[in-house]
């Protein structure tokens, strides 16, 4: 059986624990069948590689910037190269279609892309002559080490959120992958030491709740990232804070999008299906709630189920493939127990992906694509976040009601709108409740060089990641004040200094 460890000090690193080893078993989830063993890090592992990371952060932080923009500069080319390979691992442990897997690479890189920018970034202000013969000026210093704990969904996307920007910044980083599918993180460890970063600036640590626990409580670990669900966001905030930690935690989400009567319903219905079934639905930015906004629903829903009935599902790596199996085979029962509720509840299953299975692959973790109409606001599909191929269809009669449905659910990631009416776009965008908005954009996922965020129950904390906001994040700014003052104007005085 294949055997995943961990990563430090540029190799392969084998827990502490080897004779017996905690592991976890990775699944394929077109077969089910395990495919590999995922060894889980003790706590003394984790105090290992802490104190290497904390060695190789004093000499980083050292580093020029010129020297850490060329590292990145050469990582991002190799990722370029190596972005096939890295898709079809994320697809054979994930579960996702292989152009999924593409985008996903291919959406991380944007933010090493952003990171090779690190000498504009880290520039500080110059104020010459704040008083007499007195200069300030200011800078942004690296934190140390820092780690990132990331979800199954995106195993390299979302790392690649954190880390590029935290390394360019001059940290050392600790990785803290899921368990599920845990082997890009360590394909991506090799290109790091590839582009020549110092054996220790980058790190991975496999493992569960007892790793997660002890990244909360080292006192050498200074900032925490995560993404995740909304408990556990909230777990790993304030568990953090608790013990001196910069924490973000980004928790999960119920994303809505409203379409209003005068919207191209063509168009809707195509981004309802593409951002509802992407990746069978396992996105913190899916579309799980279509809100049809006066006569719309009865078309729409027609349009969207028309699409829903043709999605190939079938293996990751098949090329014919447009959606393939959930993660885990818990996950795929616990998507159907939720299809069960919303039947049981008195919804209408539109299409109805329950029975569905691959021929040739029957053991896999299928799920086909959901689509559920007359879904009300107390029903368990659509208060939860499903992270499934489930799309809910909840019809409103105004726009007004539209826009309270996303101010009354707790969480606030992202949210769309589909209109051709400027006016009520330009509205929308301003009164809505979410950290993500797009108008007559599903999946309104930002660009590098903005922040990725919501609001609500979707964030603890108050920093984004990646974006300006990450570089504030992963330093500390200092403000130095200079005097080279003559010497005849040397002399005490007691009182508090003014500006003069």
């Amino acid at each position: 059986m294949r055997r995943i460890t961990h990563w430090t000090n540029g190799a392969h690193y084998k827990t502490l624990e080897a004779a017996s080893p905690s592991l976890h078993a990775v699944h394929d989830p077109v077969t089910g069948a395990t495919q590999a063993e995922v060894e889980l890090a003790s706590r003394s592992d984790v105090d290992f590689i802490v104190a290497a990371a904390t060695t190789a952060a004093a000499s980083w932080a050292q580093t020029s910037l010129s020297r850490r923009a060329r590292v990145l500069f050469a990582f991002r080319e190799l990722m370029e190269a190596a972005a096939d390979d890295l898709a079809r691992i994320i697809s054979s442990e994930h579960g996702k279609v292989l152009s999924d897997a593409r985008g996903e690479v291919a959406r991380g890189i944007e933010v090493i892309e952003f990171a090779c920018g690190i000498p504009h970034l880290l520039k500080g202000s110059h104020s010459e002559s704040v008083s007499t013969e007195t200069d300030v000026h200011s800078m942004r210093q690296p934190l140390g080490v820092v780690a990132g704990i990331t979800p199954f969904n995106f195993p390299a996307m979302v790392p690649m959120w954190m880390f590029p920007i935290a390394i360019a910044c001059g940290n050392a980083f600790i990785l803290k992958p899921s368990e599920r599918d845990p082997s890009a993180s360590i394909r991506i460890a090799e290109i790091w030491r590839d582009a020549g970063l110092p054996d220790g600036v980058f790190n991975v640590i496999q493992g569960d709740k007892v790793a997660v626990d002890a990244l909360l409580e080292h006192p050498d670990v200074k900032a925490i990232s995560f993404v995740g669900s909304t408990p556990i966001a909230r777990y790993v905030y304030e568990t953090g804070t608790k013990h001196g930690k910069r924490v973000q935690a980004l928790g999960g989400a119920k994303n809505h999008m409203i379409v209003l009567p005068d919207a191209d319903l063509e168009t809707a219905a195509d981004a309802a299906v593409s951002a509802g079934y992407g990746s069978a639905g396992e996105r913190c930015m899916a579309i799980s709630v279509v809100v049809a906004v006066g006569g719309v629903a009865d078309e729409l829903v027609s349009m969207i189920a028309e699409r829903t009935r043709v999605i190939n599902v079938g293996p990751s790596l098949d090329p014919a493939s447009e959606m393939g199996p959930v993660v885990t085979g818990a996950h795929r029962d616990r998507v159907r127990d939720y299809i069960d509720a919303g039947e049981a509840s008195g919804a209408s299953i539109v299409v109805d992906g329950r029975g569905v299975e691959v021929q040739g692959n029957e053991g896999g973790f299928w799920v086909g694509p959901t689509l559920i109409d007359h879904v009300t606001t107390e029903m368990s599909v659509y208060t939860d976040e499903i992270f499934g191929p489930v799309l809910c269809v909840v019809r409103v009669d105004t726009y007004e009601q539209a826009v309270s449905l996303v101010a009354d659910n707790p969480y606030g990631n992202g949210v769309a709108i589909f209109t051709r009416d400027g006016g009520a776009a330009r509205r929308f965008a301003n009164e809505v409740d979410a950290g993500m908005v797009g108008i007559n954009v599903p999946i309104p996922v930002p660009v590098a060089y903005y922040s990725f965020g919501g609001w609500g129950h979707s964030l603890f904390g108050d920093t984004h990641v990646h974006g300006t906001e990450g570089v504030h994040f992963y330093t500390r700014g200092k403000v130095v004040t200079t005097r080279w003052a003559d010497p005849s104007t040397r002399g005490t005085d007691l009182g508090f200094p003014t500006n003069k």
